[in-house]
């Protein structure tokens, strides 16, 4: 796992995915100020499907549209759209950074959620950096010591929700059409909220649809990169550029939304990025996970708005470098 040229490439491309996907979240959070989660989870889902096409004309796996295991697409989808409202609407109502904790004890849910789904088999060692990142979420809510919100809540269910998809995306993708799954969840993201705009829809300027197709793009672009730099360099060097979005997240806090977090939020947020770097670490070691289901983890929560990752890697494995198709079927 030696940092040379082509791993570099890769811890590029990632810096500068994540840096799209903060600003992304960014613009989401400004527009939750004004718009209803659900108004903003519908346009951000309806302006991805042009992309979302764009990659499906790309899947030359032969089939139908007709899900292999309908119970658990529809289990994944369910997931993603909760997770997709969980997440805008902690967008809006939580500091982006506080927002990010949450985003960053993913990876720890799934280890455990890898356990009755996958059959993973989990050490002592990931034991103990699960306790540990549950220990830096309880450090940023600080229950008793201050106000817990529906937004904290929103960030939970955020975080188990993209960690619960993960984990079925793992289970299922290599017999799932890349079609499948991008669209069901877009899909359903349109008609479930589609369904509520006759109670959440306020009339929105043309810039703020321009911010609409902005988060629409962004998405786009940012899983490019991530896509460009899981081509050049190991799943082990890339996956950790994840957590460079906290620093993004506190420059665009403090200078767009006038946000100062206090330090006990800052060391709960590194006690949880140590404890996600320690279990990538630890699956990335030859023999100590068989599914290596964080590792394989593609990094972005799945909301239903955008083309993933993993099914984009999937989609274009025949394109890609030879070898590359077996890292292709390993999944968000």
């Amino acid at each position: 796992m030696a940092l040379n040229s082509n791993n570099l490439k890769g811890v590029g491309f990632a810096l500068a995915g994540f840096a799209v996907f903060a600003t992304h979240d960014a613009v989401i959070k400004f527009l939750g100020g004004t718009y209803s989660p659900f108004q903003i989870l519908f346009f951000s889902a309806l302006l991805g499907f042009p992309f979302a096409t764009l990659m499906m004309m790309s899947d030359r796996k032969p089939g139908t549209l007709i899900p292999v295991h309908p119970w658990w697409i529809t289990a994944r989808t369910v997931s993603a759209m909760a997770t997709g409202a969980a997440a805008f609407y902690a967008f809006s109502a939580l500091p982006l950074a506080q927002v990010y904790a949450f985003i960053f004890a993913a990876p720890l849910l799934i280890t455990v959620l890898s356990i009755p789904i996958l059959g993973e088999k989990v050490g002592t060692h990931r034991w103990a950096a699960v306790e540990l990142g549950l220990a830096g979420v309880l450090i940023v809510l600080r229950p008793g010591s201050t106000e817990l919100l529906l937004g904290h809540l929103a960030g939970i269910v955020a975080a188990f929700g993209s960690a619960l998809a993960a984990v079925i995306t793992r289970r299922i993708g290599q017999e799932e059409r890349s079609a499948v799954m991008m669209l069901y969840p877009m899909l359903a993201n349109v008609a479930a909220m589609g369904a509520l705009m006759p109670f959440v829809y306020r009339p929105m300027p043309v810039e703020h649809l321009g911010l609409l197709a902005v988060v629409a793009l962004f998405g786009f672009l940012g899983a490019l990169a991530i896509i460009a730099a899981y081509r050049s360099g190991d799943a082990a060097v890339v996956a950790p550029m994840q957590y460079s979005q906290i620093i993004w997240a506190a420059l665009f806090g403090y200078f767009i939304f006038s946000e100062v977090q206090d330090r006990y939020t800052w060391i709960g947020i590194g006690v949880i990025v140590v404890a996600g770097l320690y279990v990538v670490l630890r699956e990335s070691l030859g023999g100590r996970s068989e599914n290596t289901p964080v590792l394989r983890t593609r990094s972005r929560p799945e909301t239903g708005t955008a083309p993933r990752i993993s099914a984009m890697l999937r989609a274009r494995a025949d394109k890609v470098l030879p070898g590359y198709e077996a890292l292709s079927k390993s999944d968000d």
